[in-house]
């Protein structure tokens, strides 16, 4: 198993506990690290330098490393690692890990921690990193010496395959992994993750809750948003005379082409109960309809559980269930082919907005790309009209933690490069993470971002408009608006070394697209909204 000296010839004779947990990770699947490392982490650092075999991918802010590991692993189904620096570092990085444990992305975050001979010191750097992971992991593993380093990983991927996924962190210290490695050390084998099956009697008790007729809506979730999912949910919606919907949130979907038409569950609860109406909800892979937020008068849960159907849980073999659903009520021919909708450029000498992009994106964007959106001012607007795009995947914020849609982005194109990549971005959003350019620039990879500049939080607007809030009212126009100063994104992409530009009317931004999808490296449009 050991590797640690297929690098460097001048490096150390005998492996490290630093080599050995290399070779673990690689050895249990672990191909690419999204890092940004420091003092305790050198060992690893010059092991993976000695190795050879990963793909180190450095980001400027932790938040970029945690995001980007998040869209690699919705899009690869593969688990990527992050290398972070101690407690802080890895501070840095939980929101984003926070919507990766809501999207089920199975990710393994390595942390150096001190010499374990210099923690009672309490060093600048010293924190409580058990207590920072732990809400973010599945399973926070501390290597206390080297002869737990392969136990400890083979334990961090097993941790990676409960229920729906999700992350495991690893911390070891530095003299642990400067150690030497245990010579007999072996590390045990890897279970692939799968989703649990469902039971025979759940689908039979669903198929008899379902036999009773009445309003139907199949609401997918977990691995029923990939195709075959969305084929088999639509199978079902058919037979049933129901429609067929999405979590509001999905980690990944795949939407368009010859799909059958996805509707997306509505955001707000007034909204949730009009759409859903009295129909029965089939849960499958989804979670139950909840509000987003607690409002005064309205409900926590949007459907009562006598209307729920839980045919599959987030971790559950859903696309299966559905299928064998749709058995159950002979649905097996194929669901009528979609019809196909025109799509034509908006007016070029008009000025842009949500909806023309949303059209011009429409008729310019390739098959199989993928989308990362984030922000309420593009994502209403595409997922009401995906169905009319070719077949193409969809990103989104599953967990609400702002930030994640650019280093997503990077994620999804190192997870698949010849797909091209679109990053559908609000303004306020992207200031989180918008170190994630520099990296784009650096991997030239194939992301064309479009920034939708209205220079304002939108949905904090919104949020403050139905609580009945004046806008213009000073202190509250001071936390919501973001115009003075505009940001210069354009100035801002050009810094970090990717080609950008402006689009103000329609015309503009047809130029700028058919530029932005056809160059091998990273392009940034910004869309000036009103």
């Amino acid at each position: 198993m050991m590797n640690g000296n297929s690098g460097n010839d001048n490096d150390q004779s005998a492996p490290l506990g630093a080599d050995l947990l290399l070779d673990s990770l690689y050895d249990a699947g672990a191909r690419i690290c999204f890092a940004n490392p420091g003092t305790t982490e050198l060992s690893l650092v010059s092991a993976l330098a000695r190795d050879g075999r990963m793909r180190c991918v450095l980001s400027l802010f932790e938040g970029v490393c945690t995001g980007a590991a998040d869209g690699y692993a919705r899009v690869s189904g593969e688990v990527p690692l992050t290398l972070l620096h101690l407690g802080p570092g890895f501070a840095n990085g939980i929101a984003n890990l926070h919507n990766a444990r809501r999207a089920g992305s199975r990710i393994v975050n390595l942390i150096g921690d001190h010499a374990t001979w210099h923690l009672e010191y309490d060093a600048p750097l010293t924190s409580d990193i058990h207590s920072l992971a732990s809400p973010v992991s599945r399973e926070v593993i501390y290597l206390d010496k080297p002869d737990a380093i392969a136990d400890g990983v083979t334990n961090a991927f097993a941790a990676t395959n409960i229920a729906e996924g999700g992350a495991a962190t690893i911390i070891f210290p530095t003299d642990v992994v400067d150690a030497p490695a245990p010579a007999d050390a072996t590390a045990l084998a890897q279970v692939p993750y799968s989703p649990a099956p469902v039971a025979d009697a759940k689908i039979e008790s669903s198929a008899k809750a379902l036999d009773e007729g009445g309003d139907v809506v199949v609401l997918l979730g977990g691995n029923a948003l990939g195709e075959a999912g969305v084929r088999a949910g639509g199978r079902l919606a058919a037979a049933l005379g129901g429609r067929l919907l999405m979590e509001p949130y999905p980690a990944i979907v795949t939407l368009g082409g010859d799909l059958p038409k996805v509707e997306r569950q509505a955001y707000f609860p007034d909204d949730v109960i009009a759409q859903m109406g009295e129909s029965r909800v089939v849960l499958a892979g989804a979670r139950m309809p909840i509000s987003y937020f607690g409002y005064e008068g309205w409900p926590s849960q949007l459907v009562p559980e006598d209307r729920l159907v839980r045919l599959a849980e987030p971790g559950d073999d859903a696309v299966a269930a559905l299928e064998a659903l749709a058995d159950h009520f002979d649905a097996k021919a194929a669901t009528a082919p979609v019809a196909a909708e025109d799509v034509n450029s908006p007016p070029a000498d008009k000025d842009v907005s949500a909806a023309s992009i949303v059209e011009e994106l429409l008729v310019q964007l390739p098959e199989d790309s993928i989308i990362s959106l984030e922000g309420s001012t593009m994502g209403g607007p595409w997922l009401r009209n995906a169905h009319r795009a070719p077949k193409h995947r969809v990103i989104t914020n599953t967990g609400g933690a702002i930030g994640q849609g650019l280093p997503c982005a990077v994620g999804a194109a190192l997870a698949q490069p010849d797909a091209r990549i679109v990053s559908l971005q609000s303004d306020g959003s992207a200031q989180y993470t918008l170190q994630s350019l520099w990296t784009m620039a650096r991997e030239g990879l194939k992301v064309t971002i479009i920034i939708a500049a209205n220079h304002r939080y939108a949905i904090l607007q919104t949020e403050l408009n139905r609580a009945g809030v004046p806008l213009d009212d000073k202190v509250v126009a001071n936390l919501t608006k973001l115009d003075h100063p505009r940001v210069d994104w354009v100035s801002l992409a050009q810094g970090y070394g990717v080609e950008a530009t402006y689009a103000r009317t329609n015309g503009e931004l047809a130029e700028a697209m058919r530029r932005g999808l056809s160059l091998d490296g990273p392009m940034l449009i910004q869309a000036e909204l009103p």
